[in-house]
């Protein structure tokens, strides 16, 4: 029934998706007291309350593009967007080292593995989704020509440190809260978030470059922008540093559209099993 129902949204205009996005973002918004909570205390702790008009329609954008960005012919996805500072990324590809791609959920997250894999291999780690309904709509658009998966575990691990030995890009989302033993607590826009350890363990073991990307929703439905935006500085220090830096470098990525963040994520929880930051900190 989902499936059917992504597939015929995904025949209307996407200024039209994003238009009743934008009711829904705030019809949930209004309906929902711990999503609002959430919402505003992420958004204000950050110290972008200014913006929390556009966030809330935004988030809800980003909910009702999906049957577009999934479901649609991919040709037709491709036509609405369009890359920004591509030569950068084709230049560390014809050096052959590895890419790792980190992607935040900021603005249309789900397009830029699809943009990149129209150019190059690309691997990317996966975790199914907690709905099994939801589990074929999101395999099936991510599979694609070029875009494989890798699954969230020691094997999938296994599997992008052989893509990165070979030359080959992949992709991690760096904001995912990971599970325990898998991250360390870190500052994020001045607040503990137990953040995953792996992208900068990868890069060091592939001798890899890391590279920004990010899909930055234009307005009234006209497409997207996917920026590639170069990685500063270097990886070093404990992996409480380097959580650190990478943290550091998403938080100046979302402070240039800090409407398309997804502030309703709950980034600060703390994982089953792990220590209180006061707790691991100290220790």
């Amino acid at each position: 029934m989902l499936v059917h129902l992504f597939r015929l949204l995904s025949k209307l205009p996407l200024r039209v998706l994003h238009w009743l996005g934008s009711a829904i973002g705030w019809l949930v918004y209004l309906a929902s007291p711990s999503y609002r909570k959430r919402l505003r205390a992420n958004l204000e702790g950050a110290g972008f309350g200014q913006h929390l008009a556009a966030a809330v329609a935004e988030s809800g954008k980003a909910i009702v593009e999906l049957p577009f960005v999934w479901c649609a012919p991919p040709e037709k996805v491709a036509a609405h967007a369009t890359d920004e500072n591509w030569d950068y990324v084709q230049s560390v590809l014809d050096s052959g080292r590895g890419i790792v791609f980190l992607t935040p959920h900021l603005g249309c997250f789900e397009i830029t593995a699809q943009q990149i894999a129209l150019r190059t291999k690309l691997t990317v780690m996966y975790r199914p989704p907690k709905k099994a309904a939801l589990k074929p709509l999101i395999e099936g658009a991510r599979a694609r020509h070029n875009l494989h998966l890798a699954p969230a575990n020691l094997s999938g691990v296994r599997i992008l440190a052989k893509c990165l030995k070979r030359g080959e890009p992949i992709g991690v989302l760096p904001d995912q809260v990971p599970q325990e033993g898998e991250g360390v607590w870190a500052p994020y826009f001045g607040r503990s978030a137990y953040t995953m350890t792996l992208p900068a363990k990868l890069a060091q073991m592939g001798d890899a470059a890391v590279i920004l990307v990010y899909a930055e929703r234009r307005p009234a439905g006209a497409g997207f922008i996917v920026r590639f935006v170069p990685f500063e500085g270097p990886l070093s220090g404990t992996a409480q540093e380097q959580a650190t830096i990478i943290n550091g470098a998403m938080e100046q990525l979302i402070a240039r559209c800090p409407a398309q963040y997804f502030w309703s994520y709950n980034r600060y929880k703390q994982p089953d099993g792990v220590a209180a930051p006061d707790a691991q900190v100290d220790a």
